[in-house]
């Protein structure tokens, strides 16, 4: 049987960034298939589910995620900056990149492409709003030049709002979330589950 996760993301969530290195290798471990999906997290679907911007979280809320961000850096081994200096930052161009690249060159390659633009934010102190940056990320993958402009065509958008509504459908609250056989899975802290589901199903 054919085995399909539904990955909703937004590129500037620390979250993403620090489960996405073992997501991409729980999935490949797993034979399954993974649908590349950025949504408009903020914009879109906390509006609906009642999430709140980081800015507008109760003090005590806030810190404890300073907290947790560095247990998990640690315990991941994963550089992360708490408090990058290009944060909080629009992430909707960065989500279209990530779409144009799935739209062209496949699930792996956007894969590839969100990893980057995860590091971008959260260890490497860059500004994946900048059109700049994203041309020089694409060139770090080794993918075209042109799926920067891609990513301002109709297509991409109308692909994002449809990831977004998709979202919205299947409960979808925080990023990351995983969606196998229609269980939701939030947080890169419940990859264990995730990987659970995905050997049910061998």
């Amino acid at each position: 049987m054919s085995k399909i996760v539904d990955y909703y993301f937004t590129p500037q969530s620390p979250w993403t960034y620090l489960g996405h290195a073992r997501f991409a290798e729980i999935a490949r471990q797993a034979s399954a298939t993974v649908r590349v999906l950025p949504i408009d997290l903020g914009g879109k679907v906390f509006p609906i589910s009642g999430g709140l911007p980081l800015g507008q979280r109760a003090p005590q809320r806030q810190a404890y995620r300073l907290l947790e961000l560095r247990r998990y850096s640690d315990y991941l081994r994963a550089p992360l900056n708490p408090k990058p200096r290009y944060f909080p930052v629009s992430g909707d161009d960065a989500s279209r990149l990530i779409i144009a690249v799935d739209l062209h060159d496949g699930s792996d390659a956007a894969m590839r492409m969100g990893a980057a633009i995860f590091k971008a934010v959260w260890a490497e102190e860059r500004h994946i709003a900048s059109e700049k940056v994203l041309a020089e990320l694409l060139a770090e993958c080794g993918l075209p030049a042109a799926r920067l402009e891609q990513s301002y065509s109709q297509a991409a958008q109308e692909r994002y709002e449809a990831n977004t509504q998709q979202a919205i459908e299947a409960g979808v609250f925080g990023a990351p979330s995983y969606v196998v056989d229609g269980e939701l899975f939030w947080g890169q802290d419940r990859l264990d589950f995730v990987e659970r589901k995905l050997a049910a199903r061998a």
